[in-house]
């Protein structure tokens, strides 16, 4: 968009149900709400069918859209709900056992970086779904432990558990990663 006035025209008209506005307003936000959506999708076919999902949420609520903020945000706060709403459907949460056993922050410390970004995030879309939605929103979103628990509507201690579980999950798959590629280097 050139401009900001340009953009709350687009979302006035998309308001007013026109489906060339709603059709450029896809175009131009559908790249970066599919990445929003991969995150929260166990795979692509998943993606596509929460952006579909969150792109009909948004021309149905875009009338709510107070002018205030990012837009954008707005927009990829509506996506994360519609996949928070379909995972709440289709799992159930489960708190791990003992906390302590995988209450070390430290150990992040010990992670090389070399990893890339895109290995990561395929890492993440591998976790266990229930993991996978806890280490999103607490690492992507940044919402605090009672805000998961209240979206998902599990206890904090449960919200807790599954990060931790996740970090633990991410850092031995990460370590093996980087030890099969050290091997295969040496090799």
């Amino acid at each position: 968009m050139s401009n900001s006035k340009e953009l709350i025209q687009l979302i006035k008209d998309c308001a007013a149900g026109k489906t060339s506005a709603q059709a450029r307003l896809y175009g131009l936000f559908a790249p970066k709400m599919f990445g929003v959506c991969m995150r929260y999708s166990k795979d692509q076919t998943e993606a596509e069918d929460n952006l579909q999902d969150g792109f009909m949420k948004v021309f149905e609520k875009i009338g709510t859209y107070k002018h205030q903020g990012s837009f954008e945000g707005w927009m990829r706060r509506v996506m994360v709900n519609v996949a928070l709403a379909k995972f709440r459907k289709q799992n159930q949460l489960f708190p791990v056992d003992d906390l302590s056993n995988y209450d070390r922050e430290d150990d992040d410390t010990e992670i090389d970086q070399s990893i890339s970004g895109e290995a990561l995030m395929k890492l993440i879309r591998e976790l266990p779904p229930r993991y996978r939605m806890v280490f999103n929103l607490y690492v992507l979103e940044a919402m605090s432990h009672r805000e998961i628990a209240e979206e998902l509507h599990i206890s904090e201690g449960t919200s807790k558990s599954n990060l931790a579980r996740a970090r633990m999950i991410l850092r031995d798959r990460i370590r093996k990663e980087l030890m099969d590629a050290e091997k295969n280097f040496t090799a």
